[in-house]
């Protein structure tokens, strides 16, 4: 980045992202000397954009409280990034945000050099988003309350159903959202069990901010837990398989915070939980590796009708008549008769 215009335009960038930024760090993010820094902070005054400075080494620079400039600072490249994210919400299971998608994607488009919206409308014309078979929608009202309860250290309450139906109310200090297998999670301490759970956020409703505050542990990592707790997460069947692969080869080939894995007679014992059976045994096949089931029973039964499918599949259209190079069916000549 060597023109001068674009660091300068760097520099207001650092400080609409951060609260204060030291001249020192400006200097060495540039690559230029702390005094060029401080005539960068000059050309933005001059441009009446209101940045404050504190005296010191280097001192440290800020934008005054509450200014911020509309997001027109786009490079082709974060304007079709950002198109593609808001379109691709329902991927994630937030398929209700598509009015506020939409009502983002006007704003957009007003707002932002013609040279620019080409990249929005390049992803509305060209660009098929479409959410995977597994993906759960999931309730925004709850994503958002949860979110906001966990940035200001609020306790919640909700109603919760169970895998089997049976519903009971929680409050929990939560600590952590994530997303993964097309669902949503929220984790935390569950003060009405009084141990660590991890609820599905599509079976949560009537989610509310509850009397008192919690402090956060900050140690705490969601995909590290999720990784440890995830295959044991309440779900319709629980797996129990032995498949011929080293561990070592099995854990890049499996999601591994979905499934525990250890080595056993050489290949890798394999436990998870799954609400359907038929993607699961899909995949063991298609590694092309001996399997043995140890449960449960409906993982057999899914087995033989995939080989059944598969059989059916194979032996359709295997009886019909070959067609010859012209593309018509070729038919047997009955052998000529003998003229006496």
């Amino acid at each position: 980045m060597y023109d001068p215009v674009m660091r300068v335009l760097a520099v207001l960038e650092l400080l609409q992202a951060r609260d204060s930024v030291s001249g020192a760090e400006l200097a060495e993010r540039l690559e230029v000397d702390v005094r060029t820094v401080q005539r960068y902070i000059v050309r933005l005054k001059d441009l009446n954009i209101p940045v404050e400075s504190s005296r010191g080494v280097g001192g440290a620079y800020r934008l005054k409280p509450g200014f911020r400039l509309p997001p027109l600072l786009l490079t082709n490249e974060e304007a079709f990034a950002l198109s593609l994210g808001l379109n691709s919400l329902k991927q994630v299971g937030l398929s209700a945000f598509a009015p506020a998608t939409e009502g983002a994607l006007t704003k957009l488009r007003r707002v932002l050099p013609e040279g620019l919206r080409e990249s929005l409308r390049t992803v509305d014309d060209v660009v098929a988003i479409e959410p995977g078979p597994w993906v759960v929608t999931t309730p925004v009202e709850s994503l958002i309350r949860a979110a906001s309860a966990i940035r200001t250290a609020n306790r919640v309450r909700f109603d919760y159903r169970s895998h089997q139906g049976a519903v009971s109310r929680r409050q929990i200090e939560p600590y952590a959202l994530m997303h993964t297998d097309g669902r949503w999670y929220l984790i935390g301490y569950c003060l009405t069990r009084r141990a660590m759970r991890t609820f599905r956020l599509d079976r949560v409703s009537s989610l509310e901010m509850a009397v008192g505050r919690f402090k956060r542990p900050k140690e705490f990592d969601a995909r590290h837990y999720m990784r440890d707790s995830m295959p044991f997460v309440q779900s319709q069947y629980q797996i129990d398989v032995w498949i011929d692969m080293p561990v070592e080869e099995a854990q890049q080939s499996l999601m591994p915070w979905r499934v525990a894995m250890e080595g056993e007679n050489g290949g890798t014992r394999v436990r998870c939980g799954r609400d359907r059976l038929e993607m699961f045994a899909a995949m063991l096949l298609s590694m092309g590796r001996k399997i043995v089931i140890y449960g449960p029973g409906e993982l057999r039964k899914t087995f033989r009708e995939l080989a059944r499918q598969a059989l059916q599949a194979a032996d359709a259209g295997a009886e019909k008549p070959a067609a010859n190079h012209s593309g018509k069916r070729s038919r047997r000549r009955s052998p000529a008769r003998k003229h006496s």
